[in-house]
Parts: structure tokens; sequence; C-alpha cells
């Protein structure tokens, strides 16, 4: 009997690979599949469609479980989630291989220089990758329920976010347009005292009708305290000119303010349910205590570390593994005397985008933090975009930490690491020290230099 082969996950760690019975290339499409099949040790190509539906995927798996006895089929699809993905993830006979869609493309270009394209070819292609390639492709090895819950959750509401500030910058720009002195009033226009106002009082002739009392009572109920600050607003409102006396605009920006802010309300709504069902979540994952104190990390981006590393430990062999995979570390390209190092593009974004708002917030919240930021800042004064890449080397070095916390599920304690930093005589040790940290004293310590360590840059002491 064929003994199973050695295959990488995700992060290279080694994994068992079961005997498979057959391969399966699947072409998958909005209406129909198509599906190019290989029994093991086979030459023969076997085709068909599928209609998109749950019932003739059942039917198909369901033949693929009888005809090979409940014995592996490795099914190899240009999709890593999504609809496709979620429906055959439930048979446990079918294994599957996505294949990122820059793979498939360069593949076909190597055999079909000309460009044409089809479904047929597409899976056949999907058959050779997964029965010839395996080794390059990711085994798809979904985390626990609990997990991808919860990731699924953080990633939702992220986009809620980010479209509340899309519409948050369409209100603003229309209150530009003929009403720019509610920007002065009500600080946010996605606040709640920012929707009440603009939903009572759309066009500065409305509120300017209203009596000061009124004024006065509306900004108590939203918790605007300050006499003074209120006194300013009302005198504001009554002296205000209006911008504009076009009729059809005030109308139109009337019209339009207020379906906007009723937007936002039903987005402010939905965001504070998920928080309140992602903190219930968080706290009863068994990962909750490795990154509930981090510095930096509060109730949105503590979540969000949980799903980044997860529960899976052999994903990765070290810490490099997952920051590259992440897209944190650079890719380097060498061709003879040539060497060019610069942003990884493919990589999942979500999670870039963690470890880089993790590592921004930390600064204000870890000594050693803000030392290292500063430090790179100082050494990079007239590059416009030194501030990103700066975070993007600290997440780099915070990755490191963290993977090691995670490996070993001990929970991050600052003062353990400034006394690991210490002893082995990091130039951050005596940049963390009190009253270094607020100038940029730390850079000019002597005896130190910058040297590139895996595309980054990093501060090191001079060999003797």
């Amino acid at each position: 009997m064929k003994q199973p082969e050695a295959q990488e996950d995700a992060g290279g760690a080694s994994v068992a690979e079961p005997d498979f019975a057959a391969y399966v290339g699947l072409d998958w499409a909005d209406e129909k599949h198509v599906c190019c099949l290989a029994v093991a040790g086979t030459a023969e190509r076997e085709r068909e469609e599928l209609r998109n539906t749950p019932e003739d995927l059942q039917v198909w798996a369901a033949g693929l479980y009888h005809r090979f006895g409940g014995r592996k089929v490795a099914v190899c699809l240009e999709q890593s989630r999504g609809a496709v993905v979620f429906q055959l993830a439930k048979f446990p006979h079918l294994e599957l291989y996505p294949a990122h869609p820059t793979t498939l493309a360069k593949y076909r270009q190597a055999f079909c220089p000309s460009g044409s394209k089809n479904d047929p070819g597409d899976s056949g292609l999907l058959l050779e990758l997964v029965m010839r390639h395996r080794e390059h492709l990711r085994r798809l090895q979904p985390e626990d329920e609990q997990t991808r819950l919860l990731q699924m959750l953080v990633e939702h509401r992220r986009k809620l976010v980010d479209d509340r500030t899309a519409l948050s910058n369409r209100l603003t720009a229309w209150l530009k347009t003929y009403y720019p002195q509610a920007l002065n009033w009500i600080d946010d226009v996605d606040s709640k005292l920012g929707c009440a106002w603009l939903e009572r009082w759309p066009t500065l002739q409305e509120v300017q009708r209203c009596h000061a009392a009124t004024l006065r009572q509306f900004f108590q109920q939203h918790h605007s305290r300050s006499p003074e600050r209120i006194q300013q607003r009302i005198q504001a409102i009554q002296q205000a000119t209006p911008a504009v006396t076009d009729q059809a605009l005030l109308r139109a920006g009337a019209m339009i303010t207020r379906t906007l802010v009723a937007s936002l309300k039903v987005l402010g709504e939905s965001i504070a349910q998920l928080d309140t069902e992602i903190a219930e979540l968080a706290a009863q994952h068994p990962e909750a205590r490795l990154f509930s104190g981090l510095p930096g990390a509060g109730p949105v981006l503590g979540p969000r570390l949980i799903v980044a590393f997860g529960t899976q430990r052999q994903r990765y062999h070290t810490a490099q593994d997952l920051q590259s995979y992440s897209g944190i570390a650079p890719v380097t390209m060498q061709s003879g005397n040539t060497r060019c190092v610069h942003f990884r593009y493919a990589c999942p974004k979500f999670l870039r985008q963690t470890f880089h708002e993790f590592a921004a917030h930390s600064i204000h919240r870890s000594v050693w933090a803000r030392a290292y930021y500063q430090m790179y800042i100082s050494r990079h004064p007239h590059d416009k975009h030194k501030h990103h890449a700066a975070v993007r080397a600290l997440a780099y070095k915070w990755m490191r930490v963290l993977f090691r916390c995670w490996q070993d599920r001990t929970p991050y304690d600052e003062a353990v690491y400034l006394r690991a930093l210490e002893k082995h005589h990091s130039p951050l040790a005596q940049a963390s020290q009190p009253g270094s940290t607020d100038s940029l004293a730390a850079v000019t310590v002597t005896g130190l230099e910058w040297r590139t360590v895996s595309g980054f840059q990093k501060l090191c002491r001079k060999n003797a």
C-alpha cells in the first residue's frame, strides 16, 4: 500500500497526509461548477458539470463517498473562503486544497501562452496542481467552532466600521456644502449627539428658529454639561450666517442628511450589538488570557489577536512563518547583483491590518515599543512614509514576542520583557529607562549601529 506523504500546512508545519483514493479539480462559478476527476494511479480524466446548488453538491459528494468506500478525496479549487468551500467542508472524506488565483493564472500561462481560457481547462489545471504540486498548496484545516465564529464577527465588525466611516465622510461632505457650522457644534457626525442634532435640525434655518432654552436642554440631555461650552454654541448658532440660500440645495441637503443619519444610527446599533457578542465570546475563549492584558489591545484588538493566532500551534514552526504569511515581513527580490526589498501585497489583508493596528496602539502603552518607534522615526526624518514603516517594523518585533508567549501559553508581562532586554544588553533597555523615551536621546547612545535583518532595520551594538 502506498504510504501517506508528508505535507506542510499554512505555516510550514509537517502533517501526515491521507492516502487519497482520487483527486479532483473543481472550477467553481456562480451557476455551475466544472469538475475534473482522476482516480489515484490512473491517467484517465473524468469531467462533469454540477449546478451550484446544495442538493447537487450533496449528491456529488455522496457519490464520491460510496464510489471510493469512504476513502479520502483531494479537491483543489480556486477559493479559500466562500459558499463552495463552506458547503464542501462538511464532508469529512473531502480534503480541500485552496489554490491562489495568481497561482492558477501563472500555471495556465505556462502551458497556454496564447492566453486562451475556459472552465474545463481550468478544472484540469487545478487537478494537475493537486496531483503533482500538492506540497506547494496549503491544505484547509479550519479552526474550532468558537474561533471561527469569533473570526467572522470581528471581520464583520470591521466592515461595518468601514461602512460607518464612509457614510460619515459623505455626510461631512454634504454638510460642508450647505451647513458647515454644524460640524463645529456637534464634534462627530456619527456620535449620538451628532445624529440626534442632524435628525432634528438638518438646516441652519431650522435650528435658528429654536429658543435658547430648547438648545440648552438638548445639549444637557446628550451629556454636554459644560455651561460655558453650551453658551458658546448657542451664541454661535444665533450669530451664524447661512452658507447658501439656494432652496433646491437646502431641501436636497436636508433630505440626504436625514437618510445618511438614519443609516449611521442603524450601523451604530449593529456595531454595539456585535461588541457585546464579541466580548462574551472572547472572554470564554481558551486563548483569552494570553491576549487580554497586552498593552494597546483593548476590547476591539484583543479578540482580533485571538483569532489571528488561533489554537492550532502546529500551523507555524517559527515566528518568521507567521510574519511572512500575515504580510508584515517584506518580500526580497534578488537577481544577480540586484536586490530589492518591498512591501508584501499578497497576504490576508485583515490579518496584516490586525498586527499593524495593534503595534500602532502599543506605542502609547508600552515603554519599549515607544522607544523603538522613536528610534526608527529619528533615523528616517525625510521619509514621508516613515510612520507606517516604523509601525510595521514594530509589529514585526511584537510578533516575535507574542509568538513565543503563544507557543509557551504564557501571558505577556512588560516587566519580564524589559528585564530580558536588559539581560541581553539590548539598546532598547537603555532607551526605555525613565526620561529616555520623552526625547530622542536614546538614538544618540554610542556604540550602536543599524543593520538590515529580514528586510527590517534593527538597532544593534557594534562589534569590537
